[in-house]
């Protein structure tokens, strides 16, 4: 037989498939509701199991391999659908809905809104991107700001999550999942790095450099052509800056923005020493209230997974399904757990699409931890 007449032979193999794969989701429904009038969970791995036993047997050991990765599949879309007519019992689905369905309200203009760091740092830059007239309380650590919104000081906080040089500030993820804050819009900041010092001083003369560890990381190759400087880090860009102005020593520099040299009264001795031209930080806006802005399209979640084959898969052929583009996937290894790993997701999908939001649902049920950070838009 030809290509031609083989493909007829698996059209109508497909329409018989149509047919049962109808039939089964029809089934999967009256489950559905049976778990929800008995309050039972829409996973169930003894079932699956026997099914992929059934599988492996009825298919041989030559078929038996793809017949379950099918199955599996069928399992994830399954439970997709299970927890899309379901979803209304969940507290998260409850959340997501109370959120969306509230007067939509722009977002503000005018703010209280904690940073961290002084006068010139990157995050108050950021915070003036996204605040036309921001109220800034600057602190002298992250853990200051997640507070200060926490207890309600601030309505915002701007954090730095994310380099394109450096990678994630992993201590803001872990403030995140520490505290109840919601993430309601995020801004990207081009950084250029200056060297900045006291006026009349000369780049030989440089003996100490203050600067934050992730502006350490993404200035390597300029800092591997000094010789002998010490490089000590600090809580931020700027307050380096400012230790600079406030120290008598002028063998002494910080590399910061390059605005810091206006408000403490420093030359910059070289300009845009970043390894990479291209160097964006993500800042993001937290909150204490559970908000959705309008036209909020980003997703962010944390996961941990069970330490087995294909349990990553898994969660990421449930994107597939509903057609979520994922934009970032980073995971961690958990402390004091030998190769347990934290995986942190952010997705582009419509919060307002039912089918998204059970889908979170669903994570949650399949997850040993999760987290929902918050929807919101990134301004670029």
């Amino acid at each position: 037989m030809d290509t031609t007449e083989l493909r007829k032979q698996i059209d109508e193999v497909d329409k018989q498939m149509f047919t049962l794969i109808k039939k089964r989701m029809e089934l999967v429904e009256g489950v559905a509701q049976y778990k929800k009038e008995h309050n039972l969970p829409t996973t169930n791995k003894k079932r699956e199991r026997e099914v992929l036993t059934n599988v492996t047997d009825s298919l041989g050991s030559d078929l038996g391999e793809y017949g379950r990765a099918i199955y599996r599949t069928m399992f994830d879309v399954s439970k997709l659908h299970e927890a899309h007519l379901i979803c209304e019992e969940y507290p998260l689905y409850q959340r997501i809905q109370k959120m969306i369905s509230a007067r939509p309200v722009p977002f503000p203009k005018c703010a209280v809104v904690a940073c961290q760091g002084c006068e010139g740092s990157y995050s108050q830059i950021a915070t003036e991107r996204l605040f036309e007239v921001p109220n800034i309380t600057f602190n002298n650590s992250f853990e200051g700001v997640f507070k200060a919104v926490s207890c309600g000081l601030c309505e915002y906080g701007i954090v730095p999550i994310e380099n394109s040089t450096a990678g994630s500030v992993n201590e803001i993820y872990d403030k995140l999942s520490q505290y109840n804050i919601n993430i309601v819009r995020s801004v990207r900041v081009k950084i250029n790095h200056s060297l900045l010092a006291k006026k009349g001083t000369k780049l030989e003369d440089i003996k100490i450099i203050y600067t934050h560890q992730q502006a350490i990381n993404q200035c390597t190759q300029f800092l591997e052509g000094l010789k002998d400087v010490t490089i000590i880090p600090c809580e931020n860009t700027a307050m380096a800056a400012k230790k600079v102005f406030e120290e008598k020593d002028k063998g002494v520099a910080s590399i910061s923005a390059h605005i810091c040299a206006d408000i403490y009264g420093l030359e910059a001795l070289a300009e845009n020493i970043q390894n990479q031209e291209n160097n964006y930080t993500r800042f993001i806006c937290i909150s204490k209230e559970d908000r959705i802005f309008p036209g909020a399209d980003r997703t962010s979640i944390m996961m941990v997974l069970q330490n087995k084959p294909g349990s990553l898969y898994s969660v990421l052929s449930k994107f597939n399904v509903i057609g979520a583009n994922l934009l970032k996937l980073e995971s961690r290894p958990i402390p004091n757990r030998d190769f347990n790993f934290v995986f942190y997701f952010d997705v582009e999908a419509s919060i307002y699409d039912n089918k998204f939001a059970s889908l979170l649902c669903e994570l949650q049920d399949v997850s040993e931890d999760f987290r929902y950070f918050g929807t919101y838009t990134e301004i670029i």
